[in-house]
């Protein structure tokens, strides 16, 4: 198990982990900013870049008319990459731009993602450069013809260039706005995600590659192997996990194209309609994982929540299905459990923690204000983990996000 405490990564190594493990075992924002009662977006993502953006500008620098060598274009962002991801990434946008004159690259963060990404001025259009790096077997081998399905539909922005190998992709540069913007409020926001991921679910099938439940229960056990709690103190939540388990079948036949990670983050806000990004996690699985993680992030009301469901479905859900939910809404919230306190544990602790208590979403938001819970450290992490196990085991309200992102 690897997690990179280091670079700020750790939580998107480990989910990779997480699935390349599980599938060899059972084949088959520009600025992000937080409330005090709604800090999770921040203190989860803390492996997103500074929200400010650095920016250099190119003048009258013409990739069509130099070398196809890097070191003859002109100083930019781009050069400071590694020689080979520098080398792809010319590539990527001589193909899609060809000779037009590269008027500004800015290195800019956005979504809920590892990946290096700059906008690209050229033409009179605005492009976005994602540079992945070099391939990792913990990789979802599968995100480049998800993002592809989910582009030609257009739910995810027009891809112009994706090249498997180099792990580079052109596609449209799209500028956020607030989600707290979106017109009529959250009622009509709530009704536009239910219809964005009913239209998702309906492309063609992305490929399979791990059963949810299957991530959930490893990412679970890892965290019962690092010594984090004392012994005895999770065999409540185990103990839980194992009757969902028992209760909920895997139905392979009815799976859909799946964003997820469907989170804030990673639901962009143009102004006028609403774009999915950042499509690393995305494969075929069970059609309410996406709409759990929506309804826990951003349709937190009874009411909200059966506008996302009408929306999603077309009418309300039946009993059957709305038991079913319930079973797949426990199963990602210990997974973001899960995520939270594998991070925390690479911190060092002079004793196991031996109690799940944790705080309400109000003594949150005092600990956000009084200082005493700081975004982006080992310990917010290990507080927000153990209310995403209250929220498992009680179903009480996970903590919330700020529509800001």
């Amino acid at each position: 198990m690897l997690i990179r405490q280091n670079n700020g990564n750790a939580i998107h190594d480990l989910h990779l982990t997480v699935l390349h493990a599980t599938a060899q075992c059972n084949p088959r924002s520009n600025d992000i900013k937080f409330s005090p009662n709604m800090i999770f977006t921040a203190l989860f993502h803390a492996s997103s870049r500074a929200a400010s953006n650095r920016s250099r500008t190119l003048h009258q620098c013409d990739f069509g008319t130099h070398s196809r060598h890097a070191s003859s274009l002109c100083m930019s962002d781009l050069d400071t990459l590694p020689p080979v991801q520098r080398e792809a990434a010319h590539a990527a946008l001589r193909e899609v731009i060809g000779t037009a004159t590269i008027d500004a690259v800015t290195s800019v963060s956005g979504g809920a993602t590892s990946a290096q990404l700059f906008r690209i001025d050229a033409g009179g259009w605005n492009y976005l450069l994602r540079i992945e790096g070099v391939p990792s077997p913990l990789r979802n081998p599968y995100q480049y013809v998800s993002l592809r399905i989910a582009a030609e539909a257009g739910i995810a922005p027009r891809l112009y260039y994706a090249n498997e190998t180099s792990r580079v992709a052109v596609m449209d540069f799209v500028q956020r706005q607030p989600l707290g913007r979106y017109p009529g409020g959250l009622p009509v926001l709530a009704k536009a995600l239910g219809e964005l991921l009913a239209r998702l679910q309906a492309t063609p099938t992305f490929p399979s590659f791990v059963r949810y439940p299957d991530i959930v229960a490893r990412l679970w056990a890892h965290v019962g192997r690092t010594g984090l709690f004392a012994p005895g103190v999770l065999d409540l939540c185990n103990e839980h996990l194992e009757r969902i388990r028992v209760a909920y079948v895997w139905d392979d036949t009815n799976s859909v194209s799946s964003h997820n990670d469907p989170l804030p983050a990673n639901i962009l806000f143009d102004g006028v309609r609403l774009w999915m990004i950042d499509w690393e996690s995305a494969y075929r699985t069970d059609p309410l994982v996406d709409l759990a993680v929506v309804g826990d992030s951003l349709a937190r009301t009874p009411e909200l929540q059966d506008i996302l469901h009408r929306a999603w479905r077309g009418h309300p859900l039946n009993d059957a299905l709305r038991a079913r939910l319930a079973h797949v809404r426990a199963l990602t919230r210990l997974y973001y459990a899960g995520v939270l306190l594998s991070a925390s544990a690479t911190a060092p602790r002079t004793a196991p923690d031996t109690s799940l208590a944790a705080p309400t979403l109000a003594e949150l938001a005092e600990a956000s204000r009084a200082g005493r819970i700081k975004a982006g450290t080992p310990a917010a992490k290990h507080v927000l983990g153990k209310m995403f196990l209250t929220s498992f085991l009680t179903d009480v309200a996970t903590p919330g996000f700020d529509l800001s992102v």
